[in-house]
């Protein structure tokens, strides 16, 4: 028998001479382009890599005020800081379809969340109504925040990596859900220092009733040089060991300060090339700087009474007051050119369940409503009175919670569960487009819909308003070039002036 009939027909056309010739030849091209399209992507990407680029920063004055990457819009930022995440849907997300199913369950929301069990949807707790020029719909918890819709730029369609308060926490002011990275104001003034030699650059404002749940983390510096953690006060705490003994004068104080001062630059010049004792010289320094500065900040007694009654210092529960008194303190820092001021409005290292911050799992009617009172009327007079002086001019304001609530009632049928999918924060100040609203959640306001926004480019986007690119913004540690937003997040345009 003939072997060639025992080879199939396709057998016999790749044994052709001619058909292998052709198959080689197109086989051949096709490497030929694969190899050219890969050397065209490595260039394109090549020529689309950043650098980062390295803040020139003095060891001996390592809180100098620097030159960003570019000219920014602002020059300073105040965060407010909202922890226990306040319910977007009944604060400053209208959403009609809630009155409309109010009651039901409608199919597609799930039947467990964060804390088990979920009930039915349930409309706002509070009425919704237009707001200034815009005609923004914002609910009555919080009418003087409400007020000034027409200078806020909301942003409706953030959403998270993480449904617990820690992590979220960590993640919104660090870009990370674990622990032991840079917090957003040492990001800040590890590139820009600041404006002002008499106090430090990076001040958190804690709640009169104490830190929030992650802690120091919120305000740490991370892998970063020490000298950029946030120094943590409030108008009721000032910073410890400040005070000078009383069995010092003040003639003798400024004496021994002097003598310090000269015996730490002859040690310094012993060792020119280090940066450490420079900063930790350079810290010191300013401590002694803070013993006259920080009394005078300090002091709101000279503040004239119109502005005591629009804070609310003398009205309201003991904690309005006193969070009126921390407001009062912020833009008193703000105005002494410090460059990153964080507030925060609520606190509990062990959570609070609606009493001590946002976290409203059950008799959300009361709780919210507990926070709003302390909230609303100091921090709407805050932001009105840093637009009175001119300050907004070249201050970003951020209004911010680490999640929303769900638009459902947990089984308890008063509180609403943690929602990671879709929240509302808010900027407003320098660089800002005022009365604007970007992305949308869904109808219920259960996931965001519309433009949806990563907490990577809610922090991008407030680098870029500081003149910081957020991926050239960066510090070498462990191998790795580290960044606030990772290797994540994307400026939102739409919301720039």
């Amino acid at each position: 028998m003939n072997n060639s009939e025992q080879i199939s027909p396709h057998g016999r056309y790749l044994l052709s001479r001619r058909n292998f010739m052709r198959n080689a030849g197109f086989s051949l091209g096709g490497l030929g382009l694969a190899h050219l399209l890969a050397a065209e992507e490595t260039q394109r990407a090549a020529s689309s890599h950043k650098d980062p680029i390295r803040p020139a920063i003095d060891p001996n004055e390592p809180y100098a005020a620097r030159k960003g990457h570019f000219d920014g819009a602002a020059k300073q930022v105040l965060v407010i800081y909202c922890p226990g995440a306040v319910s977007h849907v009944d604060t400053f997300d209208y959403k009609p379809a809630l009155e409309k199913f109010h009651g039901q369950k409608p199919p597609g929301l799930p039947s467990v969340t964060f804390e088990g069990p979920t009930g039915n949807i349930a409309k706002p707790f509070w009425e919704f109504k237009p707001r200034g020029q815009t005609g923004k719909m914002t609910s009555e918890l919080l009418p003087r925040m409400g007020a000034l819709a027409d200078e806020f730029c909301f942003i409706h369609s953030l959403h998270t990596q993480t449904s617990a308060h820690p992590q979220g926490e960590n993640f919104f002011n660090t870009g990370f859900t674990m622990e032991g990275f840079p917090s957003f104001g040492a990001w800040v003034t590890y590139a820009l220092g600041s404006e002002c030699s008499e106090l430090p650059a990076f001040v958190a404002i804690n709640d009169p009733r104490g830190l929030a749940r992650s802690g120091k983390n919120n305000f740490g510096n991370g892998f970063l040089p020490a000298s950029f953690q946030g120094t943590d006060f409030n108008a009721r705490n000032p910073p410890a060991n400040l005070n000078r003994p009383g069995s010092l004068s003040a003639a003798d104080d400024r004496t021994t300060v002097s003598l310090l001062r000269h015996l730490n630059r002859k040690h310094l010049e012993q060792y020119p090339g280090d940066a450490d004792l420079a900063a930790r010289i350079a810290s010191y320094e300013l401590a002694g700087k803070m013993q006259t500065s920080v009394p005078d900040m300090m002091d709101l007694s000279g503040e004239p009474g119109f502005i005591h009654n629009e804070y609310g210092t003398e009205s309201g529960s003991e904690l309005k007051q006193a969070y009126a008194k921390n407001c009062i303190l912020a833009r008193r820092l703000v105005e002494k050119g410090v460059r990153v001021v964080q507030l925060f409005n609520g606190s509990d290292p062990s959570g609070g369940n609606g009493i001590t911050n946002w976290d409203s799992h059950s008799d959300i009617l009361k709780t919210h409503a507990m926070q709003a009172e302390i909230m609303d009327q100091p921090t709407a007079a805050l932001i009105r009175d840093l637009g009175r002086r001119g300050l907004l001019d070249h201050t970003l304001v951020v209004w911010c919670t680490e999640f929303g609530r769900m638009p459902f009632l947990q089984s308890n049928g008063t509180g609403r569960d943690h929602n990671p999918d879709t929240f509302t924060c808010m900027l407003a100040g320098a660089g800002v487009r005022k009365g604007f609203s970007y992305g949308e959640s869904d109808e219920f306001g259960y996931k965001a819909a519309v433009n949806p926004a990563e907490v990577y480019d809610f922090n991008a986007t407030i680098l870029h308003l500081l003149g910081l690119d957020h991926e050239r913004l960066s510090y070498y540690h462990n191998g790795l070039e580290r960044r606030l937003t990772n290797v994540h997040g994307h400026v939102i345009k739409e919301v720039l002036a």
